[in-house]
């Protein structure tokens, strides 16, 4: 056994995020313990890493404590489009929050180092441009968002006081729109949106006038920001930004979509969401700093690998719905 194999523990293992992180760590030859309760992980996510006997996936809600020893945390667990996390709001909190706790607690216990997936939610709907480490953010904490903002914020607060008082070693990155293979395609999110209706020829939804910007991080780039942030060393909490600093408009997003996929679909105009931000940017001078690291993957390059994964997924549920008619028939 290689003396720098950990022990590794990721929440939310099954998810979009995490799935990849725990291939990353399976490949550097680390020991991984996925942890999800499948409510928006997805069993399919993780299925080709089952096989590797360094990989253990057990089914668990960090709502409730969980008792194992390990080396590193990674604390993932949350979901994170406005459609799943606004389908319980109360359970979102809870996640963020009592989730945190037993998780802070079971690295207290064990003396593990432990990384926060916070969110640029954490900023609302930002009046500084781009948004950097040390804005305090323009957040609504009782609107429909504030379960996961005000969530997330907590979180963070419990980071930083578990840090302070029980000198824990923490690692916090916010975390920006991110897409890539194995996003949920019914999350609500805009690039698996617009993908998933393109393919399927369906209107693309813009809401607003499609002015407002994202900055699109390919996942590979993401998870990257991740193992750096948390090889680093221990005075290097956080937060930090990890995103991609070049912004892009909703409707160039969406046309790109279209002519990426070749699609025949229109664009459909609805009102913007309650809350909803109208810019959204890291300025990731920290993460270039502390960590060298910065995104690699062009927003079409990464948009064609994505596109390919959701058109293998409709394939695939196509020919299930195909073979279910054939038995009924």
């Amino acid at each position: 056994m290689s003396s720098t194999k950990k022990r590794v523990l990721v929440t939310g293992g099954a998810g979009f995020l995490g799935s990849h992180l725990c291939e990353r760590l399976l490949a550097a030859g680390n020991d991984v313990l996925c942890v999800d309760n499948y409510f928006t992980g997805r069993k399919a996510n993780i299925a080709h890493l089952l096989h590797n006997s360094n990989f253990e996936a057990m089914r668990h809600d960090i709502c409730f404590p969980l008792y194992v020893e390990v080396d590193e945390i990674y604390n993932l667990a949350c979901p994170a489009s406005p459609i799943h996390y606004q389908f319980d709001p109360v359970q979102t909190t809870k996640t963020s929050v009592s989730g945190a706790i037993n998780m802070l607690g079971l690295a207290k216990r064990v003396r593990a180092r432990i990384f926060q997936a916070s969110t640029s939610e954490v900023y609302g709907d930002p009046i500084v441009h781009p948004q950097r480490e040390e804005y305090r953010g323009n957040v609504n904490p009782i609107g429909p968002r504030a379960c996961y903002d005000e969530g997330k914020r907590c979180a963070e607060t419990l980071f930083f006081d578990y840090h302070r008082q029980h000198k824990l070693r923490i690692r916090v990155a916010r975390i920006f729109n991110t897409y890539g293979p194995r996003m949920h395609p019914n999350d609500g999110r805009v690039v698996s949106n617009f993908i998933v209706q393109a393919l399927k020829g369906e209107p693309l939804t813009v809401y607003g006038d499609g002015a407002q910007t994202r900055a699109f991080c390919y996942v590979d780039d993401l998870i990257e920001g991740f193992l750096r942030l948390m090889a680093a060393p221990d005075d290097v909490t956080g937060p930090i930004n990890l995103g991609n600093p070049v912004e892009t408009t909703v409707g160039e997003l969406a046309e790109k979509i279209i002519a990426l996929t070749g699609s025949r679909s229109v664009i459909e105009r609805k009102p913007l969401p309650a809350d909803d931000p109208v810019q959204r940017c890291p300025d990731i001078s920290r993460a270039r700093d502390l960590l060298e690291w910065e995104p690699r993957v062009p927003l079409e390059t990464g948009l064609e690998r994505t596109i390919a994964y959701f058109d293998r997924l409709l394939a695939e549920d196509g020919e299930q719905k195909t073979a279910v008619l054939q038995l009924r028939a």
